[in-house]
């Protein structure tokens, strides 16, 4: 019964929303692991800013992708899981503002984070986003930037500007405008 009860909350949790909050936004008791985000971007002052560690892994699709590999553009570093609905949610952003600034600087990397290959490999032929994902099943990119500023949501968005620092994040699912002016706000300094 209590195994059958536990399991009910871990459910219940999961469908209460990714980002750790229930519909009230506050965190769910006992899940700490990630914190209530509503997908403000927080943009850091260029002096405030920490350097984003070495991002590599194995993409989705079996290449290699990093953030050394775009080095001096602008990236952003989107957490998601194909079992994150407002992951799905904020999929059609992600790409339209990838599609419209990929020409200007601006370079979208995904990390697909706890997640089974098969689903998030459905997710991506559903969304199209057009740019590869770091499939990080054991969460390892995540952990990465403990110390700096962490994406401490499924969903999370980290902007990285062109001297490698994390300028920006975004707990939660981004908005069009939000993503789109912070983007440009960094490409542009």
């Amino acid at each position: 019964m209590r195994a059958k009860l536990v399991s009910l909350t871990l459910l219940a949790l999961l469908a209460a929303g990714c980002a750790g909050s229930g519909q009230t936004g506050q965190p769910q008791a006992g899940d700490t692991r990630f914190v209530a985000g509503d997908g403000t971007m927080q943009l850091f002052a260029a002096a405030d800013r920490k350097p984003a560690p070495a991002v590599e892994g194995q993409t989705l699709e079996g290449g290699t992708a990093s953030l050394a590999a775009h080095k001096g553009k602008v990236v952003v570093l989107n957490f998601w899981a194909s079992w994150c609905g407002p992951c799905r949610a904020e999929a059609p952003v992600l790409k339209e503002v990838a599609a419209k600034t990929k020409g200007g600087g601006v370079e979208f990397l995904g990390v697909d984070f706890k997640d089974r290959k098969a689903d998030a490999l459905a997710f991506e032929r559903t969304e199209q986003t057009g740019y590869p994902s770091i499939f990080d099943q054991p969460g390892k990119v995540a952990l990465a930037f403990q110390g700096t500023v962490p994406p401490a949501a499924i969903p999370s968005t980290l902007i990285i500007d062109e001297q490698g620092r994390i300028a920006a994040r975004a707990l939660g699912a981004v908005r069009y405008t939000d993503l789109m002016n912070t983007v440009t706000k960094v490409r542009d300094e």
